[in-house]
């Protein structure tokens, strides 16, 4: 026979050869994409955890986490999608259509939100009621609304509206350009966000505000000169759409400036309206679940008051609710020292019926604020005055009688700042519904039983916000302070300014040693239900960094250490994300991203039609995929690629099919079709070859006669056992390998085995899987996993399944018993 005879042999053998090659560069490749289906897959379990447990309260996010949340979900699942389509090419193409519909019903809830166009740039003050409450925010429709239908004397002024902040916007696209800067912002950065802010409100200072606007705003102000003369000044005061409102105050979280000429009005303004985007308003946001998109920057220009004296009005206590006296608190000059908790206050009690001055506390004022006679204010010694009450009781009692007119009309207990000019007469600077603590009767009667406390620290001080609260002392008398500042800790500062607002959600309790339960600090601490007590004199001097301490609010009184009897009086905070329009926007977004629907693989709903949200795309794709790799396996290919024999000590013969590095360089490099197991480095292999040769190999178990009639039956009615014919069990025993994976194809008797490892450097990404098929109708005391169920196994149709009827568990093939 000469050399062309055998010329066919070895053309055949080189074909087979390669088409071996082919199929194993095949089968990495499809390795590679069901690895990544499974890394996308466990990603998206991680997003689901992190949506579920903001939707629980258990954190504080704004609508970037939102937003963020919803865009990895989308992108994590249509990467399964394109992974199980590279598994099985167009067999599924259903889905990408299902994903955009699903894609679709999410995207109203979380986008920008457009302001209502339209209305007019500049409204007068004469001319606002509550109905121009969204074109002029709450503070400047309320005032509008208490001079009109009250009678009460409110400065003359204009409103810049909400449709000149959304014109300001537009230009130059300053509203892009700032989410932009946001959205570059990485987690829990706080030097980063300062850096932010400062960048956001500087570009909003250097944009130019449109021609049309600018006109408006000037030629407002030229007909408020006309009426009050030539030498009048405004004050600019923020009335954000949420701000003022009975749950949300922004209490000093935006900017007012006062005594303001023209030649400075339009600069005026647009510091206003940066002072949106200050670490103090973000972080309020954020915390109270306000959507930043949400929020116009409309503004209120209003004639300066000359005033003798000014301050705040509470027409109920903000810290008892069963306490309905009115409560003045009053400063000589401009209100500003009483809401910036600079300086020491007078304070005047009144009763409402008969409405009169029960008490009287007379603060010495050393300092107060007044106008430039240019521009601006400041702050100046007082020491004609000082210790003289800054009201007569016929002034508090117009007060009194002005705030309690406000509640009635608006129905709610009314927080007042107000000005008395030097001729007597009463001002009213703005109004809005009080913000009072949840303080309850029963947790006051258990104080009664405290029993006897430690002496304290300190003691005194004025009750700001009730509670209880305890932490490690951290100093704060300045901002690089305030960067700093840790999760839990005591609040300790001299000024109770209202931009410490920003720590207040991290911080267990606030102490300073100015300022009052009017001031913006004490309306915000009060929302957010942090224990706050002020007014404490030599705290930053006798209180230690690092010190523990409890606080009490209630009982104005400071405790070294934990005292647990107080700490068991303590309140849980209110959950400020609830109702809040960003957990609104994720609870609605989530129904279509995390429930659950596609639970039965075997039922003829489990399709790609039936994928209702994410999650089922999510559970359709991760078990097609493990089906189309184990069948691809199963395939006669399969069973013909190049694989090594493995060199191993037990009466039953395995193959090694190598994806890429399973084998160290040893085993790599061999010339024979064999490799030995010390040459394996898969991981998951090796810890399943301990186990499977942990017990020594003895050969078949003894056979009864009942056993050994369920095999014979079974031989008999099974065409895939019958030993003339190919079939699926009649084959080799592969293990499938990398480093870090592994897939076991195997037949033990008359059962079929598949195991699947993956052990990773993520341990979420690890898992391990069993399943078999074929066997004999009984299952040998297999029982069903649950503790609660342990009745034995039953064969049906379409697997297995646990013989109580009350159960339902099944055994597929695609999984192993739950």
């Amino acid at each position: 026979m000469g050399f062309r005879d055998w010329l066919p042999f070895f053309k055949r053998k080189e074909e087979t050869e390669q088409n071996a090659e082919d199929f194993r560069a095949m089968l990495a490749s499809r390795h590679h994409h069901f690895r990544q289906l499974l890394s996308a897959d466990s990603e998206n379990h991680e997003i689901f955890t992190d949506i579920e447990e903001a939707l629980r309260g258990e954190r504080v996010y704004g609508m970037s986490f939102v937003r963020a949340a919803c865009t990895r979900a989308s992108a994590a699942t249509f990467r399964m999608i394109q992974h199980l389509d590279k598994l099985a090419p167009g067999k599924y193409a259903r889905l990408y259509e299902v994903f955009d519909e699903i894609r679709k019903e999410i995207e109203p809830h979380i986008a920008h939100k457009e302001f209502e166009r339209g209305g007019p740039l500049v409204l007068d003050i004469a001319d606002i009621t509550r109905e121009h409450t969204d074109l002029c925010g709450a503070k400047m429709a309320s005032l509008g609304e208490a001079g009109k239908q009250l009678g009460l004397r409110v400065p003359s002024g204009f409103v810049i509206t909400a449709e000149a902040y959304r014109r300001f916007m537009e230009q130059d696209d300053l509203r892009g350009s700032i989410e932009r800067i946001f959205q570059s912002l990485g987690k829990e950065d706080r030097d980063a966000l300062y850096q932010a802010t400062s960048r956001v409100m500087q570009q909003i200072m250097n944009t130019p505000l449109p021609h049309d606007l600018e006109r408006e705003i000037l030629a407002a102000h030229a007909r408020l000169k006309e009426a009050k003369g030539p030498d009048v000044r405004v004050a600019l005061r923020s009335s954000a759409l949420g701000e003022d409102t009975e749950r949300t105050t922004f209490a000093g979280q935006y900017r007012s400036i006062l005594n303001v000429d023209r030649e400075n009005l339009l600069d005026a303004y647009r510091e206003v309206v940066a002072s949106k985007y200050s670490v103090q308003a973000l972080t309020y946001r954020l915390n109270r679940g306000i959507r930043h998109e949400d929020v116009a920057m409309c503004v209120g220009c209003m004639s300066m008051v000359d005033a003798r004296s000014g301050g705040v009005a509470y027409s109920h206590s903000p810290v008892d609710p069963h306490d309905d006296s009115v409560t003045i608190y009053s400063v000589w000059g401009l209100p500003r020292a009483v809401v910036d908790g600079a300086t020491e206050t007078d304070i005047f009690t009144l009763s409402r019926s008969p409405l009169e001055v029960t008490d009287a506390s007379v603060a010495h004022k050393t300092e107060k604020y007044v106008c430039l006679p240019g521009e601006g204010t400041c702050a100046v010694e007082n020491e004609d005055n000082a210790g003289q009450p800054s009201l007569s009781d016929e002034e508090a009692l117009e007060i009194a009688k002005a705030a309690l007119a406000i509640e009635t009309y608006f129905g709610l207990p009314q927080d007042v700042e107000w000005a008395v000019t030097r001729d007597g007469g009463f001002r009213l600077l703005q109004c809005r519904p009080l913000p009072r603590s949840d303080a309850e009767e029963g947790v006051r009667a258990d104080r009664k039983g405290i029993g006897n406390l430690p002496t304290p620290v300190m003691q005194g001080g004025i009750n700001a916000s009730t509670g209880v609260g305890f932490g490690p002392v951290f100093k704060v008398s300045k901002d690089a302070d305030a960067l700093q500042f840790p999760e839990g800790a005591v609040l300790v500062m001299p000024h109770a300014l209202p931009r410490r607002a920003a720590l207040l959600g991290r911080a267990s309790a606030v102490v300073s040693e100015r300022g009052g339960a009017a001031g913006h600090l004490a309306n915000v601490a009060r929302e957010f239900g942090v224990p706050a007590l002020f007014s404490l004199r030599g705290a930053m001097e006798i209180l230690e960094d690092g010190q523990e301490l409890t606080v009490d609010a209630d009982g104005q009184a400071l405790y070294a250490g934990k005292v647990d009897a107080l700490l068991q009086l303590e309140r849980p905070r209110p959950n400020p994300m609830r109702g809040s329009p960003v957990r609104a926007s994720l609870r609605n977004a989530a129904r279509h991203i995390i429930r659950l629907r596609l639970l039965d693989p075997d039922s003829a709903e489990f399709r790609p039609r039936y994928c209702k949200t994410f999650h089922d795309i999510m559970r359709f794709c991760h078990e097609t995929a493990v089906r189309e790799m184990f069948d691809f396996g199963m395939s006669q290919d399969y069973r013909n690629s190049p694989s090594r024999q493995l060199i191993c000590d037990v009466p039953k013969q395995f193959w090694v099919l190598n994806l890429e590095d399973g084998f160290s360089p040893e085993g790599e490099q061999r010339g024979d079709a064999c490799v030995r197991l010390e040459q394996v480095e898969s991981i998951p292999m090796r810890s399943l070859w301990a186990g499977m040769t942990a017990v020594p190999w003895e050969g078949p178990p003894p056979v009864n006669a009942r056993g050994f009639m369920s095999v014979m039956f079974e031989a008999t009615m099974n065409p895939n056992l019958t030993a003339a014919r190919a079939s699926d069990f009649v084959m080799k025993n592969y293990f499938i390998i990398s480093r870090n994976y592994c897939s076991l194809q195997s037949r033990f008797g008359f059962h079929f085995c598949n195991v699947e490892s993956l052990v990773g450097d993520r341990p979420s990404e690890n898992y391990a899987r069993f399943n078999f098929k074929g066997g004999p109708p009984t299952w040998n005391g297999a029982s069903c996993g649950p503790s609660s169920c342990r009745k034995s196994w039953r064969p049906t149709t379409s697997g297995s399944r646990c013989a109580r009827t009350t159960c339902g568990r099944g055994w597929r093939d695609s999984a192993v018993p739950p």
